[in-house]
C-alpha cells in the first residue's frame, strides 16, 4: 500500500502544472510508453487523516498530459489492493478500451494486474476516474489533458484544476443511508440557511431536490480554502484554467468575483467565446477559460455547491500580489445549476447539417424517498437498451420526469446539444449533458464507433441506484 502526505500530493499537482506549461519544444517526442499508476494514499483534510485513492504517473504526477500529436498509450497498473476499472472520460477509443467492465468486453483490473491501452486521444480537457464501485467518491479521478497545436501555439500559462466533493465516511455506509430509509433529510432545501437566500433563489429552488449527501469537505487540487493552492501568474498575467468537476454528486458554481473570464471549451470541445464572472459546472462537465490577472491582483476562483453556502477554490495572484484569507462560507446560498449558460454556447465545429436518421426518447425517472433512480422506469438489470446502427445520425431525447436535475454522460461519442425544452439550438459538442427538473433536454451524435456504450447519469449515487443503461450498434 502506498502512502503519501498530502503536501508530497499537492507537489504532484504542482509538477502537474509545470509539465502543462512547457513549450512544445520541451515535451518528449515520439510515442512514448506512459505508466499510471491506481493506488491508495493518506490525504489531510482539515487536519484529520482519511485513506482515499490515487492515479499518478511515473513521476507521481496526478493523471497524464499528453503533448499535441502523442498517442494515448500507457500501462496501468493496479495498486490499490482492490479491483478497479478506470474510464478515460471524454475519450472516444474502440469500447474494449474504454476501460470499464459493465458491457462486457473486459474484466475488472485486478489488484496487481497491468493492462495496456493504446489509440488515438481526442484532444481537450478531460479525465479519468473510477468506473466500479463507489470507489470516485474516494477520490479515484485525475486529469487527463490532451494539448492542441493551437495549445501549445498560444503558449499561455496553463493551470488545470479538479474539483472533488469529500466525506470521511465510506461511501458504501454513505449509498447504504440513502437506499436504506435511514435518518437523512431529503427535503429540497437541506443544508440551506433560508435567511441568507434571495426570493429568487428560494422561489427557483422550491419543489425541487438538491445534494443527496452533506459532505465535510469540498476540494480543488486536494485542498481546501483552509489551505489553498496559489498560483502566481506569468507571461502577462493571462491564464487558461482547466476546470474538471469531479465531484461524486455535486454541482458547482464556478464564481470570479469582479473578474470576467471567456469561456473558450467545453467538454474538451472549442466554443464561440462568452465572456462572464459566474459559470455553471454539472459533474463530469469540463470549462475552459482565459483569464487576465491585472498587474498586483489577486483574483479568487470559487466553486460554490449549488444550493449551499459551502465553496472550495483556489487563487491566481499576479506577482507580489497580496494574499488575502479566503472563507469556505460564502456570504448567501447558491441559486441551483441551471442551463441560462448552457442555451448560450454555439459550437465551433459542430455536426454537419443532416437530418437525424432515428431518434430515441428517454424519460430519466426516480424519487429521493424511496432513494431509487432508472430511465424508463428500469433499472440496470432489466434496462432498454437503444439500438442504432453504424453511420446514423441519432437524436436522443432526454425528459426528466424527477424533481432532480441529472447530469447526462454518453460514453464513446460526444454530441451536440440540439434543444432545450422545446427551443432549438445549434450548441456546444459535449459529452455530459445538465437535464433539468422536469425538463427536456435533446442532442444529436454520428454512430460513428460501432459497440456497446454506456449512457448513465453522472451523479454517483443515482448511477449506482440503477440510473444507467446502454447504446448498442446492430
Amino acid at each position: 500500500m502506498s502512502h503519501f502526505s498530502r503536501r508530497s500530493v499537492l507537489g504532484a499537482f504542482a509538477a502537474f502544472g509545470a509539465a502543462s506549461m512547457l513549450p512544445i519544444g520541451s515535451t518528449q517526442s515520439g510515442d512514448q510508453l506512459r505508466r499510471l499508476t491506481v493506488a491508495r494514499r493518506t490525504l489531510d483534510v482539515l487536519g484529520r487523516a482519511a485513506s482515499v485513492f490515487s492515479i499518478v504517473d511515473e513521476h507521481g504526477a496526478p493523471g497524464v498530459v499528453l503533448p499535441s500529436g502523442e498517442r494515448f498509450r500507457l500501462d496501468l497498473d493496479n495498486r490499490a489492493e482492490t479491483a478497479t476499472s478506470i474510464h478515460w472520460h471524454g475519450q472516444t477509443p474502440p469500447p474494449e478500451l474504454d476501460g470499464i467492465a459493465e458491457t462486457g468486453y473486459v474484466a475488472p483490473l485486478a489488484s496487481g494486474e497491468v493492462r495496456p491501452f493504446d489509440f488515438i486521444p481526442r484532444a481537450g480537457t478531460h479525465w479519468m476516474h473510477s468506473h466500479h464501485e463507489l470507489q470516485e467518491q474516494s477520490l479515484m479521478t485525475a486529469p487527463l489533458i490532451v494539448r492542441s497545436p493551437e495549445d501549445e501555439q498560444a503558449d499561455i500559462q496553463e493551470v488545470v484544476v479538479i474539483v472533488n466533493d469529500f466525506s470521511f465516511r465510506d461511501p458504501a455506509e454513505i449509498y447504504a443511508e440513502l437506499t436504506g430509509g435511514g435518518t437523512m433529510d431529503h427535503g429540497s432545501m437541506k443544508g440551506m440557511d433560508p435567511s441568507s437566500m434571495s426570493m429568487d433563489a428560494m422561489s427557483s429552488m422550491a419543489g425541487m431536490d438538491l445534494n443527496d449527501v452533506e459532505y465535510d469537505a469540498f476540494l480543488a487540487n486536494d485542498r481546501t480554502l483552509a489551505d489553498p493552492l496559489v498560483v502566481t501568474t506569468e507571461r502577462n498575467g493571462r491564464v487558461r484554467l482547466r476546470l474538471i468537476n469531479g465531484a461524486a454528486s455535486t454541482a458547482f458554481w464556478i464564481d470570479l468575483g469582479e473578474t470576467k473570464a471567456t469561456a473558450v471549451a467545453v467538454d474538451g470541445n472549442p466554443i464561440a467565446p462568452v465572456t462572464a464572472a459566474r459559470f455553471p459546472l454539472a459533474q463530469a462537465q469540463r470549462l475552459d477559460l482565459i483569464v487576465d490577472i491585472a498587474q498586483g491582483a489577486m483574483v479568487p476562483v470559487f466553486a460554490q455547491r449549488e444550493g449551499d453556502m459551502a465553496r472550495t477554490g483556489l487563487i491566481l495572484a499576479a506577482p507580489g500580489a497580496k494574499i488575502e484569507k479566503l472563507s469556505a462560507v460564502a456570504d448567501a446560498a447558491a441559486s441551483p445549476v441551471d442551463l441560462s449558460f448552457e442555451g448560450s454556447l454555439r459550437a465551433v465545429s459542430g455536426l454537419s447539417a443532416k437530418a437525424a436518421d432515428v431518434r430515441h426518447s428517454v424519460m430519466l425517472t426516480g424519487n429521493m424517498s424511496p432513494y431509487s433512480w432508472s430511465l424508463d422506469d428500469k433499472v440496470w438489470a432489466n434496462r432498454r437498451k437503444l439500438e442504432v446502427a453504424a453511420g446514423q445520425r441519432v437524436e436522443l431525447e432526454f425528459m426528466n420526469h424527477t424533481m432532480m436535475a441529472h447530469p447526462m454522460h454518453l460514453h464513446g461519442h460526444h454530441f451536440q446539444v440540439v434543444s432545450i425544452n422545446g427551443k432549438s439550438l445549434a450548441g456546444a459538442m459535449r459529452d455530459t449533458v445538465l437535464v433539468p427538473s422536469m425538463g427536456t433536454v435533446v442532442v444529436a451524435f454520428d454512430a460513428d464507433n460501432p459497440g456497446r456504450w454506456l449512457y448513465h447519469c453522472h451523479n454517483l449515487y443515482h448511477m449506482m441506484a440503477g440510473m444507467m443503461s446502454e447504446l448498442v450498434y446492430v
